[in-house]
């Protein structure tokens, strides 16, 4: 008896394991299949009543980054989310489809900065879009932030990709209205909403 439960134990391990090779392969597959960019790229944030945000993102410095941005808003990903954290002087955070900061799309990808090994010159002054992400470096999904204000504190520990070229007023109108000074969730019905984010090549 003892023989047979030792063999049923090991089948169910072994079963575990084929499956959590599947899915990770399958996972694997999925980010294979898009074709790292590099150069510079385009986009603009359109903010239900508050008006465009232009930003032109670095694929030279932060590649990875920039692909899987451009791969989310190619598939109409960021459409309808919203802005959840505001903090006044610090920055404005998006792009999670749960709407309070646990949720991202289907995949995660490497962290491009220094401390996690990857070079990125591109440091976190007013304008800049980068990455959030949880403790695990490797963590950064669909969830972005604008630079408020100079928060260079966050060099080396955060993807940086790009910055704003045009609509920073609008970013400041968001912060001023909406935005608290404290790092709170800001409330459902108040959550400035992304109507697109679309490519603009130029």
């Amino acid at each position: 008896m003892k023989d047979n439960l030792g063999w049923i134990v090991a089948g169910v391990i072994l079963l575990i394991i084929v499956i959590s090779c599947v899915l990770s392969s399958g996972k694997k597959k999925e980010s294979e299949n898009v074709e790292i960019m590099d150069g510079k790229h385009n986009v603009v944030i359109k903010v239900k009543n508050y008006g465009d945000i232009y930003l032109e993102l670095d694929a030279d410095i932060a590649p990875i980054t920039v692909t899987n941005f451009i791969y989310l808003v190619n598939k109409n990903f960021y459409d309808g989310l919203t802005f959840h954290r505001i903090i006044k002087g610090f920055m404005l955070q998006g792009g999670d489809p749960s709407g309070n900061g646990t949720g991202g799309s289907a995949t995660t990808i490497k962290g491009e900065f220094v401390n996690n090994g990857v070079e990125n010159s591109i440091s976190h002054e007013r304008g800049v879009i980068s990455m959030a992400r949880s403790s695990d470096m490797n963590s950064a999904s669909s969830q972005f932030f604008i630079v408020h204000k100079d928060s260079k504190f966050l060099d080396g520990d955060y993807a940086a990709f790009g910055h704003v070229t045009k609509g920073m007023e609008v970013v400041d109108k968001i912060v001023e209205e909406v935005g608290t000074t404290e790092d709170t969730l800001i409330s459902k019905s108040f959550q400035p909403v992304i109507e697109s984010i679309k490519v603009v090549e130029e």
